[in-house]
């Protein structure tokens, strides 16, 4: 059980020594200065307790132990929590072990018996540059705006690599795959990595436009241009200007607003609804369909000349069922992201739950799957089990 005091300071730490009389001492002086602790005496039992809850704000680590030392111990934690801070505790005979440590990820080591200025400063110090680390991934994390594309799978991969070589260059790209795949993700990728980055990324989703609408949408209008255009509307090929603009489901499109969408790519200009003047445009052009846009052809609702100007490159993004490999990897971060929002501790899930979620038939692809983990973090228990994924995943 971990020790509480009335002066909480909102911090938890846990000290694993195998000597009881140290590991008293360091929970006594830390409760005292308003720590929340947990104790284990030897690593294993240490790794344990970390992976059971991993939202720990520091580790005190002794070097010698038995069953799994510290070094050991401390090789663990980098790989799977490498930012929480671990200060190393050494006996006489093992300060070039804990200088060792420190270039193996440690953040510092302090002397037995330990000196209760050191030790509270070190602590503090652990602490600043824990919430240092936190807050530089939340800045970046808001700056970029862009989530990583999970996953390891070949077509994964050789979707990333695309990305490095397209990115870079003006080719226009279009998007190929089913509702819920992430191919507005892709798209954000080849503008992130773009040379235009620091530029506009404006998305615009086709199928959610009324088809009288999105002529006006795309170029803009002139006041007085139609019965509702109350004032001037600058459309979406000026706002991306400089950048990227992402046309969402351009199978959706209409056959007058493909015409001109057609000679913005060919000539670099639009005009606006109701004007007559030519307005000159930069802007690279990246489109997503969900359908077979060659079918589209045949069946007359979508120009040919548009779809070659638009596929200089082809990017298909699989269904999850063809990325089952992926599924560990995407459940893992949906648990930690959906756990964080909820301001709780990430739950674990276990390996005959992760089966039957790699078995299930995700017609709603990656977005089908992260609506289920929220709905498995909101209802199931610390861990979840196949009784929660048989109960939750497709209730009745």
């Amino acid at each position: 059980m971990p020790h509480r005091t009335k002066t909480d300071n909102g911090h938890t730490i846990l000290v694993i020594d195998d000597e009881a009389a140290i590991r008293k001492t360091l929970v006594e002086i830390l409760s005292y200065e308003g720590y929340k602790t947990h104790e284990a005496a030897d690593g294993e039992q240490g790794l344990k307790i970390l992976k059971e809850n991993n939202k720990f704000d520091a580790i005190l680590c002794d070097i010698k132990m038995p069953k799994m030392d510290g070094i050991e111990f401390l090789n663990k934690v980098m790989e799977f929590a490498p930012d929480i801070p671990v200060i190393m505790i050494s006996g006489h005979g093992t300060i070039e072990t804990a200088v060792e440590a420190v270039k193996k990820g440690a953040f510092d080591f302090i002397s037995k018996p330990p000196d209760l200025n050191r030790l509270l400063i070190t602590i503090k110090n652990a602490l600043d540059k824990k919430n240092l680390v936190t807050e530089t991934k939340v800045l970046r994390k808001k700056i970029s705006g862009v989530q990583e594309i999970i996953g390891d799978s070949e077509p994964i991969r050789k979707i990333k690599e695309t990305i490095e070589k397209v990115a870079p260059t003006e080719a226009r790209v279009l998007i190929t795959g089913e509702n819920g795949v992430g191919k507005e993700l892709v798209a954000r990728w080849l503008h992130e990595k773009s040379h235009r980055c620091n530029q506009p990324l404006v998305e615009v989703n086709c199928a959610a436009i009324p088809t009288d609408l999105i002529e006006s949408e795309l170029f803009g209008h002139e006041k007085g241009s139609f019965t509702s255009a109350v004032k001037q509307r600058i459309g979406k090929f000026e706002q991306a200007n400089g950048g990227t603009l992402f046309l969402d489901e351009i199978g959706d499109m209409s056959l007058s607003a493909q015409a001109k969408v057609l000679r913005a790519l060919q000539e670099g200009k639009i005009t606006r609804v109701g004007a007559d003047k030519d307005i000159n445009v930069d802007v690279r052009v990246i489109a997503a369909t969900n359908k077979d846009l060659l079918k589209e052809v045949e069946e007359k609702n979508f120009r040919l000349d548009l779809y070659h100007r638009l596929s200089v490159i082809l990017i298909h993004v699989p269904s999850l069922n063809e990325r089952r490999d992926d599924i560990p990897q995407l459940v893992d971060k949906f648990l930690e992201d959906i756990c964080s929002d909820y301001g709780i501790a990430k739950k674990s899930i276990d390996n005959a739950a992760m089966k039957l979620l790699k078995e299930y038939n995700w017609t709603g692809n990656i977005r089908e799957l992260r609506n289920v983990v929220e709905r498995l973090v909101i209802l199931s228990g610390k861990t979840i089990t196949a009784d929660d994924v048989q109960n939750y995943v497709n209730p009745k």
